[in-house]
């Protein structure tokens, strides 16, 4: 069974950090463009971040470029978002995702996700 794991989330006040983990089981995940997203109440799924199958690319939502860095560890099949000078506006469920094909921006190309890992970010 595919499963991706999210852990990390929390509660932390503003300015603070938090650093999400993403563990895949099932298969390896080396070869796929990984990916966060995030989804708060009452509003769409947002695209955070995806990094490529070799780490060589990385990209970021507007709203997180500067303060996130995704990472992997393809040894371990993790995926990592280090999340620093958090805001009230980040509070939201954080998912991961597993690309199959097609732009890393839009949910619809990612093919596994998680069940998401909850942050609070307190004013």
């Amino acid at each position: 069974q595919v499963r991706l794991v999210e852990s990390g989330g929390g509660l932390v006040q503003a300015g603070g950090s938090l650093r999400l983990s993403c563990a895949a089981s099932g298969r390896s995940f080396s070869g796929n463009t990984m990916a966060w997203f995030r989804q708060a109440p009452g509003k769409e799924r947002e695209f955070v971040a995806a990094i490529t199958w070799s780490s060589s690319n990385t990209y970021y939502g507007e709203s997180v470029k500067g303060r996130f860095t995704i990472s992997r560890d393809n040894a371990k099949n993790t995926v990592y978002l280090q999340m620093n000078s958090l805001k009230p506006e980040d509070t939201a469920v954080y998912y991961c995702a597993a690309r199959a094909s097609g732009s890393y921006y839009y949910s619809a190309s990612y093919d596994y996700w998680g069940r998401g890992t909850q942050v609070t970010v307190s004013s």
